[in-house]
């Protein structure tokens, strides 16, 4: 996912991430929520494409 349309994904699949590091945003009600890696890892797959709809649980 990206800050932006047209904008480079903050983490693609092999990427490394630290815990705390922005992976990705989601906008809720106009508002725009930073999400944070829970732990230190490589990103497997990237499920979304950016910008598409999310439901609670996704």
């Amino acid at each position: 996912m990206a800050a932006a349309p047209g904008e480079a994904p903050f983490v693609k699949a092999g990427d490394k991430v630290k815990k705390g590091q922005v992976v990705g945003i989601v906008e809720a009600m106009k508002l725009m929520n930073e999400i944070e890696a829970e732990f230190s890892g490589e990103v497997v797959k990237v499920l979304l494409e950016n910008g598409s709809p999310v439901t609670v649980g996704t």
